[in-house]
């Protein structure tokens, strides 16, 4: 029977909550090693479907944080594990990086240029005017349009950059056709997580730094919800949503675990 009154699992947004731009955030890797050293359930989500989840735990191996792959899910996971779910065996062209490719050939999708079944895509940084041009001929063929996250923009060392969100609505524009989002804010990104955890929501936290992605999608999931400030969200903004956090706290070196997980 599941203790509603004591939450072992944590889920963790990556970018804002222990990492910005590549740098860990001030307490983060403390953080990490006390979910480690407590022996709670964890796992990062990230909306970022560039990387698989091997390369981003070396990166965040890089930044001080010992996160294992099996420990990180991202958009490129959860559209994968959606798309099987819906037609296995299928075909795609995508537009997108190995993250996204690699999650779709290990559920056996085969990825063409001619005639596929889906249209998926995903975040890259160099997004190819051919590529783009494929897609919105394949969806004005029938394909069906699937983007792994609906971000209109990410973070780089030189600034912002156009995101998966922002290439949807280029590619909406051109065929008036809306992609099916998988990623945060849907909660199936979410469900997703704990199913491959094997957590409930009833015995799960999720810590993020966005009312519009994180926190939302994780009330809508049925979790308890914590914003951290170290991010997207600022403190003066919260109260403008019509949804409240159950906890807000500056960044994550400020959240007391033993407190955390016994409420």
């Amino acid at each position: 029977m599941s203790d509603r009154n004591h939450r072992t699992n944590i889920l963790l947004d990556m970018d804002g909550v222990l990492v910005h731009e590549q740098q860990a955030i001030e307490g983060a890797a403390g953080f990490v090693k006390a979910l480690h050293e407590r022996g709670l359930r964890f796992m990062v989500l990230t909306n970022n479907s560039i990387y698989t989840p091997r390369d981003l735990s070396a990166r965040l191996e890089r930044s001080g944080l010992d996160v294992p792959e099996e420990r990180i899910w991202t958009s490129a996971l959860a559209t994968a594990g959606f798309l099987d779910d819906q037609r296995p065996g299928g075909t795609a062209h995508v537009v997108g990086e190995a993250g996204l490719t690699t999650a779709l050939h290990e559920i056996g999708y085969v990825i063409v240029d001619a005639d596929p079944e889906y249209v998926v895509l995903g975040e890259t940084r160099n997004y190819s005017f051919t590529a783009i041009t494929g897609a919105i001929q394949h969806i004005n063929a029938g394909a069906r349009f699937i983007a792994t996250n609906p971000d209109p923009s990410g973070p780089s060392p030189t600034g912002m950059l156009p995101a998966t969100g922002a290439v949807a609505a280029l590619i909406t524009k051109a065929t008036g056709v809306d992609p099916y989002f998988i990623g945060k804010p849907n909660t199936l990104m979410m469900r997703s997580a704990l199913n491959a955890m094997d957590a409930h929501s009833e015995d799960t936290i999720m810590i993020g730094d966005r009312m519009d992605t994180d926190v939302v999608a994780g009330l809508e999931a049925g979790l308890r919800t914590v914003l951290v400030l170290s991010g997207s969200t600022r403190g003066e903004q919260v109260e403008r949503f019509p949804y409240r956090p159950w906890k807000v706290a500056d960044s994550v070196a400020d959240l007391d675990l033993d407190a955390l997980t016994a409420s």
